[in-house]
Parts: C-alpha cells; sequence; structure tokens
C-alpha cells in the first residue's frame, strides 16, 4: 500500500451527509435533540419532569467516545486495550476504587472483547460516537441519577424506553416515498435517488458506471461504527473520518513557518470560517489520549483510548471538516495512516497536540 492517497486515484467519491455535508450548530442541535428526547419519555413513558431541565454546566457531560455499560448504569471511557481509563456512574464520576470494585483491579471491562473490531450493538451496552446520539448520553446519566434516587436501584431497564425514544425522533418512514408499499428494487438505476438499500446493489451499480471490476472508492463520514469502520472492513473502501474535535482545544495551530511544505500545512486553512470551538470536557479528558486519574498510573504518560487507536486502523485520513480540505487540488497527495508511517501521519492537516507527545502509549494498538 502507498504511504499517500490522494482523491484524483479513485473512481468513485461518497460522502455521508449529518456533520459531512451538512454542518450543525451543536449547542444549538444538541438542546434540541434531548429536550426532543425528554419531553417523550416524560410525556409517554412517565418519567420525572426534573429530566426537561438541564444546566449550563451538565452539558461538559457529553464527550463522543464514551460506552454506557446498561448492567451497571456506567459510562466508560475505554484504553485501546479497553483498559477503564475513567468511568462514571450516572453523571457522578467514579473514583478508582469504585472503579476496581465493579471491574476489577485491571479495570476491564468484560465485553470490550466484543465490541473491538466489530462495533456490534447489544443489548448490554451502547456506544456513542456522533454528535445525534450524544445528548442521549446525559440523558440517561440523569436517569440513572433519578432511578438511584427513588430506591437506590441496581437493575436498569429504561434502555427499552430510550430506544423508544429514538424511534419517534428519528423515524426511517421518514425516508420513504408517500406509499410504504413499494416493492424492493432488484438494483439501482443511475438516475434519482434511493433511500435504506445495500452494499451489493450499490457497487454493482457503480460498476456499471465506471466501467471497472472493482472501482476504487473513498467514502467521507462522521461515524466511526456506521460509517468509517462498516465501509473499511465490508468494503475495503478508502474512508476519511471527519472528527470536528480537531478543530478545538486539543489541537495546536498550524505551523506555516515550513514554507517547503506549507501547503501541507496550510492548505489555507488559516482562511477557513470561525468554528464552534470544540472544548475538552473536563470531565473526561481528551478524546484521543488520557492518564487514569487516581491512580499511580495518572503521573505516567497517556494511553491512548479505543476511539483514537480505532481512527488509525479504520480511516485512510481523518480531518476536521471538507471545509479543511477543499481548496486543495484533487491530485494533493495526503500522508495516511499505515504501518509504515507514523501514529499520526493521517490527520489533516495537525495531529492532537496530545499525540504529538514522544511518551504517548498505545497508539498502534
Amino acid at each position: 500500500m502507498s504511504d499517500h492517497f490522494s482523491l484524483s486515484d479513485c473512481d468513485v467519491i461518497g460522502f455521508d451527509l449529518d456533520h459531512t455535508l451538512c454542518r450543525y450548530r451543536l449547542q444549538e442541535s444538541s438542546k434540541l435533540i434531548y429536550d426532543s428526547f425528554a419531553q417523550y419519555l416524560v410525556a409517554e413513558k412517565g418519567y420525572k419532569e426534573d429530566l426537561l431541565s438541564v444546566t449550563p454546566e451538565e452539558w461538559d457531560f457529553c464527550s463522543k467516545g464514551l460506552v454506557l455499560d446498561l448492567e451497571e448504569g456506567n459510562f466508560l471511557k475505554l484504553a485501546a486495550d479497553g483498559t477503564i481509563l475513567r468511568a462514571c456512574h450516572g453523571t457522578k464520576t467514579m473514583t478508582a476504587e469504585m472503579i476496581e470494585e465493579v471491574y476489577g483491579e485491571k479495570r476491564e471491562w468484560k465485553h470490550f472483547k466484543t465490541i473491538n473490531g466489530t462495533y456490534a450493538r447489544s443489548a448490554k451496552y451502547y456506544f456513542y460516537d456522533n454528535y445525534f446520539d450524544l445528548p442521549g448520553a446525559l440523558l440517561c446519566a440523569k436517569i440513572v441519577d433519578s432511578l438511584e434516587m427513588i430506591d437506590g436501584q441496581k437493575k436498569y431497564d429504561f434502555w427499552k424506553d430510550v430506544i423508544s425514544s429514538i424511534e419517534h425522533n428519528y423515524k426511517t418512514t421518514a425516508f420513504k416515498d408517500n406509499d410504504e408499499e413499494i416493492d424492493m428494487l432488484p438494483a439501482l438505476e443511475n438516475a434519482g435517488w434511493y433511500s435504506q438499500g445495500n452494499w451489493v446493489h450499490l457497487y454493482d451499480l457503480l460498476k456499471k458506471m465506471t466501467g471497472k471490476l472493482e472501482p476504487k472508492v473513498v467514502y467521507f463520514g462522521d461515524s466511526m461504527r456506521s460509517d468509517i469502520f462498516s465501509a473499511r472492513h465490508y468494503s475495503n473502501w478508502e474512508t476519511v473520518l471527519i472528527l470536528e474535535e480537531l478543530e478545538g482545544g486539543e489541537v495546536q495551530e498550524p505551523d506555516v513557518t515550513d514554507l517547503g511544505s506549507s501547503l501541507k500545512k496550510k492548505g489555507k486553512y488559516d482562511n477557513l470560517p470561525v468554528q464552534e470551538n470544540y472544548s475538552i470536557s473536563k470531565k473526561w479528558g481528551s478524546y484521543f489520549a488520557d492518564c487514569i486519574p487516581g491512580t499511580k498510573s495518572s503521573q505516567d504518560t497517556p494511553n491512548v483510548t479505543w476511539c483514537c487507536s480505532s481512527i488509525r486502523n479504520y480511516s485512510t485520513i481523518t480531518i476536521p471538516s471538507i471545509t479543511a480540505i477543499v481548496d486543495l487540488p484533487l491530485d494533493y497527495k495526503f500522508t495516511r495512516f499505515s504501518s509504515s508511517n507514523t501514529d499520526i501521519d493521517g490527520y489533516y492537516p495537525q495531529p492532537p497536540a496530545i499525540l504529538l507527545s514522544p511518551s504517548t502509549e498505545g497508539a498502534a494498538a
């Protein structure tokens, strides 16, 4: 495999829509999503009305990459090997002693081998990896808090109600024609638009359109589970992860002093419109790497997170937005993630600052 990647080498370029081609004001959209979920649970499922109130400080709980352990009511931040870096029971931070009491001295989450490398869904856990889901993490945490206050409940069966709220808000029927009785198409044609569907039909159409038996496809998306992992694992497509965290406090300003590589470093990045500041969650820390707070290792080198490890394993390159590369020539050669490159080469235009430290551990996991 080449150490570089260029869009001009691809026969087909595909895009996810939400949070990829279509950008959102996250503060406003998160509030709308949360309110819609909470109102449904209160009105239709009988949950307490205190779910409807969120203080400005509570939004700090929201951080992509969290796993909800539905058996314990705990939210987990995982290292690349599955070690629990941080955890909360509901919204309340768990101490090192509390984590070890539930998960053992090694802080191992028992379902990690199931989800790692498969992103399999389960009734025992849920992975939050996109901004449509994320307000639901805060909602679920507040539900756990509420249940604890009622009777110290230790078994949690609220997830079925959360699923109902998700189905209520994101109805797949909204993407169908007015006639819900339309027959499934045997194949796709080069015209119009389609919903649902499958990769086999799509790839057959791409072969027909390009006249190639194995057209090279690159897909842009923001969800590791549904966009990037699926496209790479099942189709072996090139993948470009849109990671808005690369626009915030986790990255340094691009270095434009090196005139010999100014296009790579700059890419007209300083002319981009100002975006929201994606600050690091005080409760959860960096999306990319972390120490284990409250333990001796908290003074040691950071451990790469499971999410960061997945970026290197499944994305060709990772960028903060489509806007960051729109002015580059189509034949621009990006340095890709690969075994022959460093663990940070696939980030454009700049890697997260925490990964620039030579002491950061586990990046190749």
